[in-house]
């Protein structure tokens, strides 16, 4: 079993968990953890989980982009988001993102390539980016816009407002929402509901869902979003923007 420095695998049968773990941080997602997702997801191919749950330790699910490193480093890592993304999409076994409090920005995006979605009730989405002079990269925008429509998409992105739980789901972005206290009970109940199934069957459902999705809102191009990003990053105006970010925030 791979040995990560931010994240924790495990496989128990037919059912695997991906758990974030830097809760001290909101488990952000730098360049260590976007590499470490990615290596990951090649990892359970080779075992024998049929599901994944994705989730965070601690209050949150993801804080996002690590903007401690997009202050301070700049664009060098633009494109991991990227891979992580198409990692998890190809990724053979159906994944669950188990979500619960903050969920920002490229969280939301490791939320939307996950295949279903459970909410806690005490979870909050946003999408930063815009306000702080960044597109939102990832193949985020494809990706949202199959997920809850265009309007719905310009609207979130373009005002970064947050929206709760209820709201996540009554666009279509999650499953359920259940209560703080039963989320890991109500996932860990799906996820083994689902690996009572044939494997195969499973694998061939996500593939094809996902085949349909990309006709519909192909995320092919994203590479061009490591672009958009990487010149946004070298912007002393965004990086401006990121520090008076991470300063509101202390």
């Amino acid at each position: 079993m791979p040995d990560f420095k931010t994240l924790r695998v495990e496989v128990d049968g037919r059912i695997g968990r991906l758990t974030l773990t830097q809760p001290g941080k909101l488990n952000p997602l730098g360049t260590v953890p976007l590499a470490e997702i990615a290596e990951a997801a090649a990892w359970f191919d080779t075992t024998d989980a049929s599901i994944v749950i994705v989730t965070g330790e601690g209050r949150a699910f993801s804080s996002g982009f690590d903007l401690r490193e997009f202050a301070d480093t700049g664009p060098e890592s633009a494109d991991l988001g990227r891979v992580m993304a198409d990692s998890m999409e190809r990724m053979r076994a159906l994944s669950i993102a188990a979500i619960k409090g903050p969920c920002v920005g490229g969280g939301i995006v490791l939320a939307a390539v996950c295949d279903l979605r459970v909410a806690a009730d005490d979870t909050v989405f946003s999408i930063p980016e815009v306000d702080l002079g960044i597109p939102l990269a990832w193949g985020g925008i494809p990706r949202l816009t199959r997920e809850i429509g265009p309007a719905l998409t310009r609207e979130l992105v373009l005002t970064c407002r947050p929206f709760d739980a209820e709201e996540a789901r009554s666009i279509g972005f999650v499953n359920r929402v259940v209560p703080r206290a039963e989320l890991e009970s109500v996932v860990d109940e799906l996820a083994e509901q689902l690996a009572r199934k044939a494997p195969a069957v499973v694998a061939a459902t996500k593939r094809q869902v996902h085949e349909a999705l990309e006709d519909i809102a192909p995320t092919a191009g994203s590479w061009a979003d490591a672009i958009l990003l990487g010149a946004a990053l070298r912007d002393p105006d965004a990086r401006a923007s990121a520090r008076e970010y991470l300063d509101a925030r202390k």
